[in-house]
């Protein structure tokens, strides 16, 4: 008998956090590594809310907080999903957790059962198909095409729909992809999602407030208010806020979903940190005037990223709406052999010889569930995108 959990065999490590490990180990080696793994902005987090965390601490808010989140927390995160989202809520259907990873989890813990099938587009954030196994139930995963700008049509959705799917998890802007969908596109699937009221759907909006060019946010609920009684919608302040190792994420819903989330929270981690919940109240009432000027940025870095990864041999980069990735296609690359003689057999290969080649640390598309692909977070320095770009460009270029 093993002493480790059955469960442990349905899951595998984070792609993500391995390759951004990686790239630290070669660093500390020596290695001049550019890491492009991570999906977290280098902004450092706004003055004004590194000050509430201090006041909090002055003020001895130290203590342990209501499981589900303080009470002056909730009610900023009802106001934002009012200002934002058009959205209704009341403190009681919403839920504060130890960042967006943890709410999802929550969730799909508190309602899925052994034959639970959960649909998921892929490419998809990688913690997705991992954690709906660990709680017991089958993902079922939807290729969505470069050829459809790596956005799921209403004819999939409705495919995918058996008698046993639960849930439907949606993710805009997407990670990896950054594809955002449009008001129109969205309410074409939602108007699939009413022909199947069994359907529950989970509304990963993390990178709400990371859009680009003429694209519009939107959010199944909002999009389609018949949805609402059967919408869990989650966000947090990781992305937009440069506020990740804060870890703050929350979610709004049905009482019968935030009640089961809450029991589930109340027997693990309990409450988030007291002091990152002060920040994150400030994050959401204090000013937002700093979210313009660092889209600009990452706008800058996604133009410079596409036209240099276009730019490079068997590489097409579609231009995203959104977040800060980019999702290139490497079809034109697989089947090559590299100047060190590594056989390119598929996103994984082309992934492993670039770091060890060129010193680009960039995660593989299969980890995300399409290939051949893989993804960049243009989440860093110019000089830093720039450089990896020429690699990229010299390590396409010796292919044959």
């Amino acid at each position: 008998m093993s002493f480790l959990s059955n469960a442990l065999a349905r899951v595998k490590p984070s792609p993500t956090l391995a390759v951004t490990q990686k790239a630290r180990e070669l660093a500390a080696q020596g290695r001049d590594v550019i890491g492009l793994g991570a999906g977290e902005p280098d902004f450092d987090t706004p003055q004004n809310i590194k000050d509430a965390a201090k006041a909090a601490i002055d003020a001895g808010k130290t203590k342990y907080t209501a499981p589900d989140g303080i009470p002056e927390l909730k009610q900023a995160i009802c106001a934002k999903f009012a200002r934002d989202n058009n959205l209704g809520y009341t403190p009681a259907q919403v839920i504060v957790g130890t960042g967006g990873k943890q709410v999802l989890y929550n969730a799909l813990m508190a309602t899925l059962n052994p034959g639970d099938e959960v649909v998921i587009p892929a490419p998809y954030w990688v913690s997705y198909p991992d954690m709906v196994r660990l709680a017991g139930g089958t993902p079922v995963t939807i290729e969505c095409g470069i050829e459809n700008g790596f956005k799921l049509t209403p004819e999939q959705l409705d495919a995918a729909i058996t008698p046993n799917t639960k849930w439907f998890i949606f993710n805009s802007p997407s990670n990896p992809t950054g594809a955002g969908y449009t008001h129109d596109e969205l309410k074409a699937l939602t108007d699939v999602l009413l022909r199947h009221p069994h359907v529950w759907v989970m509304s990963d909006d993390m990178y709400e407030h990371l859009v680009f060019d003429d694209y519009t946010f939107c959010t199944p609920a909002q999009v389609e208010p018949q949805l609402y009684d059967r919408t869990l919608t989650v966000n947090g302040v990781s992305k937009a806020y440069a506020m990740t190792g804060w870890r703050i994420g929350y979610a709004a819903g049905p009482e019968i979903v935030i009640n089961a989330m809450r029991k589930i929270q109340g027997q693990s981690t309990t409450n988030p940190c007291s002091i990152s919940q002060y920040a994150a109240l400030e994050a959401l009432n204090g000013p937002q005037d700093f979210i313009a000027p660092n889209n600009e940025m990452f706008k800058r870095r996604r133009d410079l990223v596409v036209a240099g990864l276009n730019a490079a041999q068997g590489i097409t980069c579609p231009v995203p709406d959104g977040a800060f990735y980019v999702y290139p296609n490497i079809a034109g690359c697989i089947g090559k052999t590299t100047a060190a003689g590594t056989k390119i057999e598929n996103d994984e290969d082309f992934a492993t010889a670039l770091l060890e080649e060129e010193n680009v640390a960039v995660v593989f598309g299969a980890a995300f569930g399409l290939s051949p692909n893989f993804r960049i977070s243009y989440a860093t320095s110019d000089e830093a995108l720039a450089e990896a770009c020429t690699r990229i460009q010299r390590f396409c270029a010796t292919l044959k």
